[in-house]
Order: structure tokens, then C-alpha cells, then sequence
């Protein structure tokens, strides 16, 4: 049995369902990690799309749905495309985080919402209970409230649903395998996606991003600043209930060979992680302007086969600098990072 692929690693929520202090939070996990098979063979099953040609026009069209607790999608609409905020905070975050996605692509890389023609964006708030997860199931996204012990409610930073959302622009685009090498960066790339679109909102630089995936997330009780740092790989909690020290290398020879997690994709994706990371600050000023460029062309080239590994990915980097910006710092900068997580 799978367990659900969403922002949140399984072993996080496996350590918790032994571990975690307190009972509920516990329970929690264990229904997380059973909520089903639909969602626990989607990512690996979604094969890549082929998106039709890209509109003349951008149109972002927004459902928010209210699932009430239920296992039910999607629910029942709450909020449309234009309409004005509600009374839930949840509803609206999530309403937020979309509209902010799709302009960022928009206005960043000209990319018509996900499938690059104009996808409807839907999302599911107040999914089940207690469910610790933000998910996007292969047409939508998927927000559970957190168990309000361990983990508060998912839609509480944009990273965390442009992260889920990038995984559908990789259904439409390289389509990368989720297992091992290819899963490791169908993770990675997500994440780097995710941080751009909250550094984006914030108007940070590089040097100015926190380079965090959902800080914010755990709550008091929880000794850790998120998820997952890309800047620092291994440096974003430390606690027992969630298995001790975040074990996410940044380098190849910490490399996690394992047949969990689909071969170790949430953890290996340290290494491409704080590649990105390094390109960034060394090309400095907005991530997204050349790094992210860099990464989005490297995606959309149709160069990568869906099960790429970590080399042939940072070879596709180089030569997307190397288009780009012909031999200037950019690829340098590539080369030097990819060498310096022991890839190159």
C-alpha cells in the first residue's frame, strides 16, 4: 500500500502515526495515510498530457469547494471566480494561493495555467478530518485543516499549493517518473516552483527568500521551521515525533538509497534542491528571472525523458544556460552548482 503523495513525505506522517505525543495527532496520521487508493496510486499512475496549443488570451477561472469534513470532491462551491472573499479563512487562502499561481506563470513565463491552455484551477477546502495533507489529485487540489496538534491548516502559505501545483505543469510537461531519480526531481522542481511563487508574492530577492517550503506549517509543539529548506537541506526540524532530524542530503554522497517513498523522492530532492538554490544566489537578483527560467525552459524543452536522472537533468540545465544566455556567469553558475552537490 501507497500512502498519499501530497506536500507532506509519508515517512513524516508514519513516524507520527507511531510517535507523535498526542493521541489525536497520532489517529491523525493513521487516516492520512490511509485516505485511499485513488489518491495513493494517482502520482504514480498519471501518465504525462499533452496540453493543446496555448490561447491567445489568459483566462483564470477559480472554484473553491467545501467538502465539509467529508471524503466527498468536490464538494460544494463556495466561491467563483470573481466573487467576493467569504467568512472562511480557509476558502479564501486557497482562492488566494491559485489566483497567485496562475500569475505568476502568466507573468513570468507566458504560461496559460497549467496545462498551458487555460485549465480551470479547482480546490477542495476542509477536506475530511483532521487530514494532514495538501494534494493535487491529477485535475485539482486537495486542502485538509491539519490536525491543529502537530500540523496547522494547509492553505496557510502559497508555497504549499503552487508546490502541488507545479506538479500538474509536470504532468503536462516532462512528465517525470515518480520514482527514484526522475520522482526525486518531479519533487524538487515542484519545490522550486513553490518557493519562486511565494518569493514572487513577497518581491524578494535571492539573497532575501528564506528558501523554505512551508514555514509555518508545524505548530508550536513541533521543534521545526518547515518542511524542507533548500538552502540548507537537513536543516528544517528536528523532532522525535516526526523521526528525529530532517534527513534530506545535499550532496550525492548522502544520497538515500530506499524503496521508500517511491525510492526516496522527498528526500532526495535535497540534493537538486539546493542545486537550484546555489544557481540562484549566485546569478543573484529575482530567482525567478534567470534561475527559474532556466529551470521552466529545462522542463517545456521536451529534452528530459520521463525518467531522467539527476545528470541528465543538470545536462539539460547547462544547455538551456548555454541557449539562454550563451556563455556567460548563468552558465557558470549552473556548472558550478551541479558540481558542488557532486552531480557534475
Amino acid at each position: 500500500m501507497r500512502p498519499v503523495c501530497g506536500i507532506l513525505p509519508p515517512y513524516i506522517l508514519e513516524k507520527l502515526a507511531e510517535a507523535a505525543d498526542h493521541p489525536d495527532a497520532r489517529e491523525a496520521a493513521r487516516e492520512t495515510l490511509t485516505v485511499g487508493a485513488d489518491f495513493r496510486q494517482n502520482r504514480i499512475d498519471t501518465p504525462s498530457l499533452a496540453a493543446p496549443a496555448p490561447p491567445t488570451q489568459f483566462v483564470l477561472t477559480r472554484t473553491i469547494y467545501d467538502a465539509d469534513h467529508s471524503a466527498v470532491l468536490p464538494g460544494h462551491e463556495v466561491r467563483g471566480e470573481g466573487d467576493p472573499p467569504t467568512l472562511d479563512g480557509t476558502v479564501n487562502r486557497a482562492y488566494e494561493s491559485l489566483g497567485l499561481t496562475f500569475m505568476f506563470f502568466q507573468n513570468i513565463y507566458g504560461r496559460h495555467s497549467i496545462d498551458d491552455a487555460n485549465l480551470p484551477l479547482d480546490a477542495t477546502a476542509h477536506y475530511r478530518r483532521r487530514f494532514n495533507n495538501a494534494l493535487w489529485n491529477g485535475s485539482q487540489m486537495v486542502f485538509g485543516d491539519g490536525d491543529g496538534v502537530v500540523f496547522n491548516d494547509f492553505t496557510i502559505s502559497h508555497d504549499i499549493a503552487a508546490h502541488e501545483l507545479f506538479h500538474g505543469v509536470t504532468q503536462y510537461t516532462a512528465g517525470l517518473v515518480y520514482q527514484d531519480q526522475s520522482g526525486a526531481l518531479n519533487e524538487s522542481v515542484s519545490d522550486v516552483f513553490g518557493s519562486l511563487v511565494k518569493q514572487y508574492d513577497r518581491h524578494q530577492t535571492a539573497d532575501q527568500a528564506d528558501w523554505l517550503i512551508g514555514a509555518g506549517l508545524f505548530t508550536p509543539a513541533v521543534r521545526g521551521q518547515a518542511l524542507r529548506s533548500l538552502k540548507d537541506p537537513g536543516s528544517a526540524f528536528d523532532d522525535p515525533q516526526l523521526g528525529g532530524k530532517d534527513d534530506q542530503p545535499k550532496h550525492m554522497s548522502g544520497y538515500i538509497h530506499t524503496s521508500a517513498d517511491n525510492g526516496g523522492v522527498h528526500a532526495n530532492s535535497g540534493i537538486p534542491n539546493h542545486a537550484f538554490y546555489l544557481v540562484a544566489t549566485a546569478i543573484g537578483g529575482f530567482a525567478w528571472e534567470k534561475a527559474g527560467r532556466i529551470w521552466y525552459e529545462t522542463m517545456t524543452s521536451g529534452q528530459l525523458a520521463e525518467n531522467c536522472t539527476f545528470q541528465e537533468f543538470a545536462d539539460v540545465t547547462g544547455n538551456t544556460a548555454k541557449r539562454l544566455y550563451d556563455t556567460g556567469s548563468e552558465l557558470a553558475a549552473v556548472e558550478d552548482a551541479w558540481r558542488a552537490v557532486g552531480v557534475l
